[in-house]
């Protein structure tokens, strides 16, 4: 395999340099499909499962390529935790289904060491799109007496952001 492997970079790359690269063509895949996320939310108010389930494949396939498949099981962990949380909120009607699906799938990718930065990112791009929507410089639902903003371009933009900033280097 590693014969093959230098054929085809003559410049000597070896299996954990070419692993890098592809981990890192894995996030900008993954940015891809987290603005295509927000858009669709952005337009429709809706967040697809097939979307959700694409980001979950990312990060396994993330997860393989950078060396940070050792960790999994606390990411999962956090997630599922995130979820249980989240799922109060959901039934309490202060969150819709579909913010459930991608703050899930973002604690997921996340995990414990990023959680924070992302946390904090997350909290500015949601104020800032509320903001937005207040005066209207952004399309908000309305629901009886309060308005009801997508979430997915903010937890897109933190994501985005978080990879970017390295919180989610290959070991």
């Amino acid at each position: 395999m590693t014969a093959i492997i230098d054929q085809i970079f003559p410049q000597q790359l070896g299996v954990t340099a070419i692993s890098t690269i592809m981990s890192h063509v894995v996030l900008v895949i993954t940015a891809g499909v987290l603005f295509y996320a927000a858009l669709t939310d952005l337009k429709d108010f809706k967040i697809r499962n097939e979307l959700i389930l694409v980001l979950a494949g990312l990060f396994v396939v993330h997860a393989a390529l950078s060396g940070s498949w050792v960790m999994v099981h606390w990411n999962l962990a956090f997630a599922a935790f995130m979820l249980c949380v989240m799922l109060y909120f959901y039934a309490q009607k202060w969150m819709g289904g579909g913010d459930v699906k991608i703050l899930t799938v973002a604690f997921l990718w996340t995990g414990l060491a990023c959680a924070l930065p992302f946390a904090l990112l997350l909290g500015v791009f949601a104020a800032l799109h509320g903001l937005a929507a207040k005066f209207g410089w952004v399309e908000a639902q309305q629901l009886g007496d309060h308005k009801r903003i997508p979430l997915a371009p903010s937890v897109a933009a933190a994501m985005i952001l978080c990879f970017m900033l390295g919180c989610l280097q290959p070991m």
